[in-house]
C-alpha cells in the first residue's frame, strides 16, 4: 500500500515540478502577488488631489488653505480662477476635492458672521467622498475655534476657554489603522484559494486529456490512494505558499504575528481540505483543463465577493449572508486575521475551524464519490 501511495506521490511531484511554467507559479508568482498587493490594496486616504477656487484671496482665505496643505491629508496642485474649471478638473480625474471660498470671506469673519466655506468632492468613490469631508471637516472646526478665540482675546484682553470634553482615542490590534495589516493576511488567503484550487481542477482532467486515465485505472492502486497522491503535493503548495507569504508579511511590510504561527498552519489544514475538495470535484465534472480553469474562477471570484475580504458580510442582504457560510475563505479570513493582528488561539477560533472541518470533510466526500462514479 505505501509503497504505490509512494509511487504516485514521487509521480504527481515530478509532473508539477519539471514544467517551467508550474515552478514559476508555485514560487514566483506568491512573491510578485504579496508585495504587488501589499502596496496597491491600500485604502488609506492621504494626499488628496485638492484644487482651490479662493474668490476671496485674503489673508484669512489664505491661512485656511495653508492649514489644509499643512494638514498632510491635503496637496494643493492647483488653484482654479472660474467656475468652469472646478467641473473640467473633477472630470478629468485631476483632482478629487475643490476648496471654494466666496468673495467677502474675511470680511464676514471679521464682522463675527459665519463664513460659508464649500468643499466639493468626487462621489464616485463614496467611501473616500465621505472620508474627505470628515477630514475637511475637522480642520474647518480647528480654524473656526482659532480664530474665536482670537477675536475673544481682541475684545477683552484675556481669552478664558469654558469647560469642554476631551476625547482620548486608542485603536486596538492595529494602532496605526494601516489597511495593509488587515488586507495583506486576507491576500494570503485568496492566493491559498486560487493556487491550489486551480492547480487541483486540473489535476484528474489531465489525465483524461494525455490519455494516461485507463493506465492508472487498470493499476492495483486504490482510488483513495489515487486522490490523496493528487491533492498531499497540491497541500504542500499550499503551505509552502503561506510560508512565503508569512515571511513577507513579517519582515517586508512588518506586519506582527501576535498568535501561535502553528495555529496558521492548522487552519490552513483545514482550509486546504475545502480548496482542493473542490478543485478535485471540478476536475472529474470537466472534459478539459481549459473547462476545469474557467469553472475554477468561476468559484474563486463569488467566494472573494462574499468573504468579507473588501465588503462587510453584515452589510450584504440576509439571503446572501447564508450563502457565505458554505465559503471556506470567509472562514480562513478571521483564522489569519485573528492571529496576525490579534493574537488570539484556539478558544476563540474554535468556531471556524470546526466550520472548516467539517465543509472540508463534506466536500472531500463528494468529490471522492463523484470520482469513483467517473473513473468506474
Amino acid at each position: 500500500m505505501f509503497d504505490r501511495l509512494k509511487t504516485m506521490l514521487i509521480k504527481e511531484t515530478i509532473q508539477i515540478l519539471r514544467d517551467p511554467k508550474m515552478r514559476f507559479v508555485i514560487f514566483a508568482v506568491p512573491v510578485v502577488q504579496i508585495i504587488l498587493f501589499g502596496y496597491a490594496v491600500n485604502t488609506d486616504v492621504r494626499h488628496i488631489a485638492t484644487a482651490v477656487y479662493d474668490q476671496d484671496n485674503s489673508a484669512t482665505s489664505r491661512d485656511l488653505v495653508a492649514r489644509l496643505e499643512h494638514s498632510g491629508y491635503f496637496d494643493i496642485v492647483q488653484r482654479i480662477g472660474n467656475e468652469r474649471g472646478i467641473r473640467d478638473l473633477l472630470d478629468r480625474g485631476t483632482i478629487r476635492a475643490v476648496v471654494r471660498i466666496n468673495h467677502g470671506f474675511e470680511e464676514l469673519i471679521g464682522a463675527g458672521r459665519t463664513a460659508p466655506l464649500q468643499v466639493i468632492v468626487d462621489g464616485t468613490d463614496p467611501n473616500t467622498a465621505r472620508i474627505v469631508l470628515s477630514y475637511s471637516v475637522k480642520i474647518a472646526e480647528q480654524f473656526s475655534n482659532s480664530i474665536l478665540a482670537e477675536q475673544l482675546v481682541r475684545r477683552n484682553g484675556t481669552y478664558l476657554p469654558a469647560g469642554s470634553v476631551e476625547l482620548a482615542s486608542r485603536a486596538w490590534f492595529n494602532d496605526n489603522l494601516e489597511s495593509r495589516n488587515y488586507y495583506v493576511p486576507g491576500v494570503m488567503a485568496m492566493m491559498v484559494l486560487i493556487t491550489t484550487m486551480m492547480l487541483s481542477s486540473m489535476a484528474v482532467v489531465r489525465e483524461k486529456e494525455i490519455g494516461t486515465m485507463e493506465q492508472i485505472i487498470v493499476t492495483p492502486i486504490k482510488r483513495w490512494e489515487f486522490i490523496v497522491g493528487k491533492t498531499v503535493p497540491f497541500a504542500a503548495v499550499g503551505f509552502l505558499n503561506v510560508t512565503i507569504v508569512t515571511l513577507f508579511a513579517v519582515f517586508w511590510f512588518d506586519i506582527p504575528v501576535r498568535g501561535s504561527i502553528w495555529l496558521i498552519f492548522g487552519g490552513t489544514a483545514l482550509y486546504l481540505m475545502s480548496t482542493l475538495g473542490f478543485g478535485l470535484f471540478i476536475s472529474t465534472v470537466s472534459n478539459t483543463q481549459q473547462q476545469a480553469m474557467m469553472s475554477s474562477f468561476m468559484f474563486t471570484f463569488p467566494a472573494m465577493l462574499l468573504s468579507g475580504f473588501a465588503f462587510p458580510i453584515e452589510n450584504m442582504p440576509p439571503s446572501i449572508q447564508y450563502a457565505t457560510f458554505v465559503n471556506p475563505l470567509r472562514y480562513y479570513l478571521v483564522i489569519v486575521r485573528g492571529v496576525f493582528l490579534k493574537g488570539v488561539g484556539f478558544g476563540t477560533l474554535w468556531p471556524q475551524l470546526g466550520a472548516l472541518a467539517l465543509l472540508g470533510s463534506t466536500v472531500l466526500v463528494v468529490a471522492v464519490r463523484r470520482f469513483r462514479k467517473t473513473v468506474t
